[in-house]
């Protein structure tokens, strides 16, 4: 298993949908590892496919005292209630603004070997199901910031120190999804 660069703000496979899993292979169980491997080393709380450059529906988790994989997650809220806070993203390391999300929600997905998982959460494991599933539809959390604070946001992004880094290539694979350019 490996830590693999995060692709930071700017990269366009952060900004692209990612596809949806159809082979559950152990090409795929690497991935995993290395996306578990990664957020661990990293220090994260979750992290999606698109952020190590892999353009496929795949997240991991640990918070809350959870931890785990999604394959193709979908997500639906429990409740009215939201949560406002803090939310941050390995793809804009250092950076964190006030965010509005759901406070419960279910996702429902596959495992890497492709058994159906269902994962309840609220608070904290709520807003990683949200923020990773976003990252795997091309949206990153601020662009759900309010327009003040994103004006803000956008600003420090500018200002970061690792702001316009070279994008690192894509990894070669011989899965056939793993090695298409995103």
């Amino acid at each position: 298993m490996s830590v693999l660069p995060v692709r930071l703000f700017g990269d366009p496979v952060l900004r692209s949908r990612a596809a949806e899993v159809t082979t559950f292979d152990a090409e795929l169980r690497k991935l995993v590892a290395d996306l578990t491997d990664t957020m661990h080393d990293e220090g994260g709380a979750g992290l999606a496919a698109p952020q190590l450059g892999v353009g496929l529906r795949v997240f991991t988790y640990d918070c809350d005292g959870f931890s785990g994989h999604l394959v193709n997650p979908t997500w639906d809220a429990v409740g009215d209630e939201e949560q406002f806070g803090p939310e941050g993203c390995l793809s804009i390391p250092g950076l964190r603004w006030d965010c509005r999300r759901h406070l419960r929600v279910v996702a429902r997905g596959w495992n890497m070997h492709g058994e159906p998982v269902v994962v309840e959460g609220s608070e904290m494991l709520a807003r990683c199901i949200q923020h990773e599933t976003d990252h795997l539809d091309g949206v990153l959390f601020v662009d759900r910031l309010d327009p003040e604070t994103r004006k803000q946001a956008m600003a420090e992004i500018r200002a970061a120190e690792w702001f316009g880094e070279p994008v690192p290539e894509v990894r070669v694979s011989p899965h056939p999804l793993f090695g298409k350019a995103r």
